[in-house]
């Protein structure tokens, strides 16, 4: 069943998870980009980050997983909007880019998505 998404992505270390329905987080098991030099001052607005946090076994799984509970939410008797909240440590890779592999897939479904990044433009956290 079709429903109303909305998907904020964000950063633990800048302040605590939005409400949401769903909450994931990203910051144990996946792969961060901001430990590489290279990639650190970039964000999921640029190819070379999106294709380190997709490569990342396990995140493909998450996307389809997730979606699907979306799905179960949905399909809940009370209707109205899903949030899913997905956050990483500095909310500037990981949690952007899977909000948009997330967005991208539950749009295919039929879903009516919005995504906002709350995070993705602050600056880097020294960490």
């Amino acid at each position: 069943m079709a429903s109303t998404v909305e998907i904020v992505s964000f950063g633990y270390l800048h302040d605590a998870p939005p409400a949401a329905h769903l909450t994931i987080d990203l910051r144990h098991h996946f792969r961060d980009p901001h430990v590489s030099p290279e990639l650190r001052y970039m964000t999921a607005d640029d190819a070379p980050v999106r294709a380190a946090v997709m490569s990342t076994p396990g995140v493909t799984e998450l996307v389809e997983a997730t979606a699907a509970a979306v799905a179960a939410f949905a399909a809940g008797p009370s209707g109205g909007t899903v949030t899913v909240a997905d956050g990483c440590a500095g909310g500037r890779h990981r949690a952007p880019t899977f909000a948009r592999a997330l967005a991208y897939r539950l749009t295919t479904a039929g879903h009516c998505v919005t995504v906002r990044h709350r995070d993705m433009d602050k600056a880097v956290v020294q960490r």
